[in-house]
């Protein structure tokens, strides 16, 4: 049933209903009884950043050596440095809310387990949906700063959808897999903060790639944040367009990832009632 990539998109499309309703109640039971409601949206991510610009940005001073890839700039500013700073906090808090979820996303629906039915493999959408509804969010702040600060947003913030689409599908096999694991392994739940953070201090998002050693920036492009942070700063900052080639392979990884994770997803989910 899953063992060509069709199967990706097929398993969204044909469960579309259900992802939706299973999405929005992810969201609205997040902020269920909260007086601010979805503010917090909005609120999240703009603390977060005014914590970072004080940290990195006044505290230590850091200034970005560098400009769209391939260009030579140096970012004054403690603005203009938030702005560069939020592009890559978004997408490493999106990939950060999915993955960190994953492992627990079976045990917290033990109630489906159990009906044959029903496809739980549409859990990890719902996921990606929930956190790619704060990311859209967290990205309308953005723009509306950059709009403030900078004036007009680049045209090429339109291409942002073809530079996050992989990193969703990447995420997505990632939040498989974990999903997987988790109900067999129940302390892999332990293991993912402290691999998100190392991810963000391993990830050019407090720092320009350019401060990294070239015999070094190799390393940081197996980071699965690497790539698709440089080339969103370079659409939404920058206003260039993103490196074809490099995004493309890329995409490859991340649709190799998608269907492996929704394989193993598949294959291993008949021994999930047994474990729970």
């Amino acid at each position: 049933m899953f063992s060509s990539l069709s199967s990706i998109p097929a398993s969204l499309l044909r469960h579309r209903y259900l992802v939706r309703q299973l999405t929005w109640r992810d969201i609205a039971g997040r902020y269920r009884g909260s007086a601010a409601g979805l503010l917090w949206s909005f609120l999240t991510p703009l603390v977060m950043l005014a914590m970072y610009t004080l940290v990195f940005g006044v505290m230590f001073q850091t200034r970005w050596t560098g400009g769209a890839p391939g260009q030579a700039a140096t970012t004054d500013g403690h603005l203009s440095f938030a702005l560069i700073l939020f592009v890559g906090l978004i997408l490493h808090n999106f990939l950060s809310e999915c993955v960190s979820r994953a492992p627990s996303l079976i045990l917290s629906n033990s109630n489906l387990v159990k009906r044959v039915v029903f496809p739980l493999e549409i859990l990890g959408w719902s996921t990606i949906g929930s956190a790619l509804f704060h990311s859209a969010i967290s990205f309308v702040a953005l723009f509306l700063i950059y709009a403030l600060v900078q004036g007009a947003v680049p045209w090429t913030a339109l291409l942002l959808p073809v530079v996050m689409l992989p990193l969703v599908l990447l995420t997505l096999g990632l939040v498989w897999f974990l999903a997987s694991f988790g109900v067999f392994l129940r302390d892999i739940g332990q293991v993912i903060s402290p691999v998100m953070t190392l991810l963000l201090f391993l990830s050019p998002i407090l720092f320009p790639i350019t401060a990294i050693p070239q015999a070094l920036r190799g390393y940081l492009i197996l980071n699965p944040l690497t790539i698709p942070v440089e080339q969103a700063r370079a659409l939404v900052i920058w206003g260039v367009l993103p490196d074809w080639g490099q995004l493309a392979a890329y995409s490859v990884v991340a649709v190799l990832v998608a269907w492996g994770g929704l394989y193993w997803f598949t294959r291993s989910r008949p021994a999930f009632a047994d474990v729970m």
